[in-house]
């Protein structure tokens, strides 16, 4: 007897990119595990091992009985305390735990407050290039991503004039993040004053992206944007986590913090999506915000070398136009003038193109602009050890000089 055919997936999930990122990390992996000497410059962690005083904190956690069992779906009292502590130390706003809610990392407190505050056709203005995460996150909840773009020009920041010709009635949040990912850029406190005052008037909601806050360079701060306008506070959400500044990016422990109409449905959210996060990996991270800093400090001044040296190398390469970011540790070199032109007997046209020639002729593997907004850009990760950096360096000058 004929069977009829099921019934297609979710739409929207049946229109969800994949992670770009991942993606191209995943294939260099695999390039790498069948013995290909590939300098991946993909993956948006830090190569460095996560401090000792928060491995053993998590040992002792596995031993102890009482995280054998379901927690708070919001996250354990004394992290929600930690991460309070830190968020007025860092982000220079004073909240109550009960305004936090522990999530499985810094993605899933993105996901959480887009579906938290969008509704059906609301529009969400994302600055680029952005995050590969953040338009996906919002076509999810039934909203209409609206890139604004700033180039190398503009050391890839934003505009309050370019916000306010992307508003329209249906604009019902904003994304900020300082230090971006991919760019690295950070704001300055009056560029933040700016754009917080501009989302204050018009009574736009704020998602800002904290996870990088602390990676800063040249004596730079990156001034919350609720720093900067406090009154703001009431229309914004942090996200932020201990994945990039503690290198933990594999215990996936982030949170979400915002006023008390917007946690109430996270937190109701949560409850049937997941539950309380890993307890262990919880009083991990209560170990990593309440510890030691020696060794964040560490791994910072490594970055930071570390910044100074791909800047200088890709800025001696023609083509390769670099702005010297300021936080996080990404490059995203402009390389418009690399396309068009024959490498090696191709001749690309678009910088998905280029990072496939370089993957394949030099084992050198990059993230295309594609996956943050317009093509003619490319975004390198200097999280990996000094050789492997200074090597890939080396072939992309030898290939393109």
């Amino acid at each position: 007897m004929p069977r009829t055919a099921p019934a297609p997936i979710s739409p929207r999930i049946a229109g969800i990119a994949e992670s770009a990122t991942l993606k191209v990390d995943s294939k260099a992996k695999a390039l790498k595990a069948a013995g290909r000497p590939v300098v991946s410059y993909a993956a948006g962690e830090p190569d460095f091992d996560s401090p000792q005083h928060v491995v053993e904190a998590a040992e002792r956690a596995a031993r102890d009985p009482r995280n054998h069992h379901y927690t708070p779906a919001s996250g354990l009292p004394e992290l929600r305390e930690a991460i309070a502590a830190k968020t007025l130390r860092d982000s220079g706003l004073e909240v109550s735990p009960a305004q936090v809610i522990v999530t499985n990392g810094g993605k899933h407190a993105v996901y959480q407050t887009v579906q938290t505050l969008v509704g059906d056709g609301d529009e969400v203005i994302i600055p680029g290039p952005y995050w590969v995460t953040y338009p996906e996150v919002v076509k999810l909840a039934g909203g209409v991503p609206v890139e604004v773009f700033a180039g190398a020009d503009q050391e890839y920041k934003v505009t309050v004039e370019q916000l306010e010709a992307a508003r329209t009635p249906r604009t019902k949040l904003l994304v900020f993040v300082s230090p971006s990912n991919p760019t690295g850029a950070v704001y300055t406190p009056e560029e933040t004053t700016a754009i917080g005052e501009w989302a204050l008037e018009h009574g736009i909601w704020v998602m800002t992206d904290e996870i990088y806050q602390n990676l800063v360079y040249d004596g730079v701060k990156a001034v919350s944007i609720v720093e900067a306008v406090p009154e703001l506070a009431d229309q914004t959400v942090l996200v932020n986590g201990v994945a990039k500044t503690y290198a933990m990016t594999g215990w996936r422990v982030g949170w979400m913090i915002g006023p008390a109409a917007a946690i109430k449905g996270a937190n109701d959210l949560q409850s049937h999506l997941s539950s309380n996060v890993n307890n262990v990996a919880q009083r991990a991270a209560i170990a990593a915000l309440t510890g030691p800093t020696e060794p964040i400090e560490a791994m910072r001044q490594a970055f930071d070398r570390r910044r100074r040296a791909i800047v200088a190398g890709l800025n001696g390469i023609p083509g390769f136009r670099t702005p010297t970011p300021q936080g996080a540790f990404y490059v995203y070199p402009d390389v418009t003038a690399l396309l068009g032109r024959e490498w090696g007997g191709t001749t690309p046209t678009t910088t998905l193109e280029l990072a496939d020639l370089l993957l394949e002729r030099l084992e050198v593997a990059v993230v295309p602009g594609e996956a943050f907004g317009p093509s003619g850009y490319l975004r390198l990760s200097y999280a990996l050890g000094d050789e492997s950096l200074a090597e890939g360096v080396a072939r992309l000058a030898d290939f393109f000089g």
